[in-house]
């Protein structure tokens, strides 16, 4: 029987094995999905039990996304140029890793907002983690002209914006602080909170929403609260938003795909299943 699964350390809070159960129980495959605790000092040890053929792959969550990078033999583009993989599977035996997460944020808002990045010259992005990184890559992908980063220490988006401008030669990526969202936002065709902003419904002063003009997109990574306050204040306001949720399935496509030879879909009742099991 194939087996797949999900490390971090802790994991426990993981929904993917909800995830993936549901669609091997949809498809009636035989395969298995389990999350695996495994703390920083055994992760060397883990990736040899999938070379050795414990399992076909599996995904990658927080702490090991950098660290797991070094222990695969082949990454893809997109992992290089994200910096991380959250993806694993064996491949003419060896280790390969990807990072689903634009492909993710990407696809959700394409299902979602169908021809969201028809304007697309101006983007905002809140944060300037891991997630953000991703996000910014899938954006200048679709043609955006103009990249705010804006983060709480203006340091942290800096390096961020200048690693991004070398990689893809390009200026598209500017970076500044959140103090100066509301100067901003009025030319925004899209708004991106790729931040912890919004969890446990906190919400940041310098952020308005409603300063965005009336084409503008609002979409949060964040889905714990699923409506948070900066897509409250927008669809009060008028404004198109999209929660995070759909982006947590979709970046599950790919690596089903590559572990049980079928593209599942994401559907309606999927993302019913992933919301009733998710701890508000």
């Amino acid at each position: 029987m194939e087996r797949a699964f999900v490390i971090g350390h802790p994991i426990s809070h993981s929904k993917s094995p909800l995830l993936h159960r549901h669609w091997l129980q949809e498809y009636n495959l035989g395969g298995t999905y389990e999350a695996v605790d495994v703390e920083p000092a055994d992760l060397v040890a883990f990736t040899n039990a999938i070379k050795s053929g414990a399992f076909i792959g599996g995904n990658v969550t927080i702490p090991h996304k950098e660290a797991v990078m070094a222990l695969c033999e082949k990454l893809s583009a997109t992992a290089t140029q994200i910096g991380a993989v959250n993806t694993l599977w064996m491949q003419n035996g060896q280790l390969h890793g990807d990072n689903t997460d634009k492909y993710g944020f990407l696809a959700n808002l394409d299902q979602q907002c169908p021809k969201w990045d028809a304007q697309n010259s101006v983007a905002i992005v809140l944060g300037a983690g891991g997630a953000a990184r991703a996000i910014l890559v899938g954006l200048i992908e679709r043609g955006y002209q103009t990249i705010y980063v804006l983060n709480r220490t203006a340091e942290r988006a800096q390096r961020l914006c200048a690693e991004l401008n070398t990689v893809f030669q390009t200026k598209i990526f500017s970076p500044t602080t959140l103090q100066d969202f509301n100067k901003l936002a009025p030319n925004a065709d899209l708004i991106v909170n790729a931040s912890s902003i919004g969890m446990n419904n906190t919400k940041c002063e310098h952020v308005d929403p409603t300063r965005a003009p009336k084409h503008a997109i609002i979409t949060d990574i964040v889905y714990t609260p699923l409506e948070t306050p900066l897509l409250a204040d927008a669809r009060r306001a008028g404004l198109r938003t999209i929660d995070g949720v759909g982006m947590l399935l979709h970046q599950a496509v790919p690596g089903f795909e590559r572990w049980f030879g079928l593209r599942p879909r994401v559907t309606q009742q999927l993302r019913d299943k992933i919301l009733d099991g998710r701890h508000d």
